[in-house]
């Protein structure tokens, strides 16, 4: 059989073993079915009267029971030995684009990678982009995106005296105030962003992708080893535990 055969049936093993061992439990809650008693009556006078003897059958022995727990463990322990035998074995090369990323890579460590690799992911996700309605550049000096420099007038308002009508010997002159804008000065602005650009987002979140695609191919590479069962384990283990005694 095959390591991915193995990791398929291994859920249904240990929930059969689970169910088996906890069946088991619940015989051990049985006190009364592991007590037996068998009592017979003999009176004292030859004619006397004689009762009918008692008997209670024992059920259960708790010697039988570390047998059935034993079978109850027995599978999950040697395929999980069968699974972890191959696990210590089981390597695969990490492979992008022709290039070697990671060699004999064990299993457990590209399931590692697997799942660190969507969280690198997510947080390729949530960097800051830049804003699509500027124009940007990439500044060396300042080692991050600028804008081209944008020019803006500042104004001042001015209050001046307008004369409505020039005096008279009759009528001093008529004057009223008036305000005006006028060029003071020119802002020069240039915005800096930290963010990165859409296109460099995009390109790192298709390498994300390319790397998950290539080590879940490598996953699979290395559980399609071939591996004999292991079929010793429990014996050896449940062999020791388990073993008789001269002690009752």
């Amino acid at each position: 059989m095959k390591l991915n055969q193995v990791i398929a049936v291994l859920q249904t093993i240990k929930a059969n073993s689970t169910k088996a061992k906890t069946a088991v439990y619940h015989q051990i809650q049985k006190s009364p079915m592991f007590q037996g008693i068998s009592r017979t009556y003999q009176p004292v006078a030859e004619d006397g009267f004689v009762y009918p003897p008692e008997n209670q059958t024992l059920q259960l022995k708790a010697e039988d029971l570390l047998g059935q727990f034993e079978q109850a463990c027995s599978e999950l322990f040697n395929l999980c030995a069968t699974q972890d035998w191959a696990n210590a074995e089981a390597k695969a090369d990490i492979v992008v684009d022709g290039n070697t990323i990671l060699r004999e890579v064990p299993v457990s460590y590209l399931l590692f990678l697997e799942k660190q690799l969507v969280d690198i992911k997510t947080f390729i996700s949530s960097l800051p982009v830049l804003d699509t309605t500027e124009t940007w550049v990439y500044d060396q000096q300042q080692e991050c995106f600028a804008t081209e420099p944008k020019l803006t007038t500042k104004t001042k308002r001015i209050v001046k005296p307008v004369v409505l009508y020039e005096a008279t010997k009759e009528h001093p002159a008529q004057v009223k105030e008036s305000s005006e804008d006028v060029p003071e000065g020119t802002w020069r602005t240039v915005k800096f962003s930290g963010a990165i650009s859409i296109a460099r987002q995009n390109e790192l979140l298709r390498r994300v992708d390319k790397l998950m695609q290539e080590v879940i191919f490598a996953r699979e590479q290395a559980n399609s080893l071939e591996v004999t069962k292991n079929n010793s384990v429990s014996r050896s283990v449940f062999g020791y535990l388990f073993a008789p005694s001269n002690i009752r």
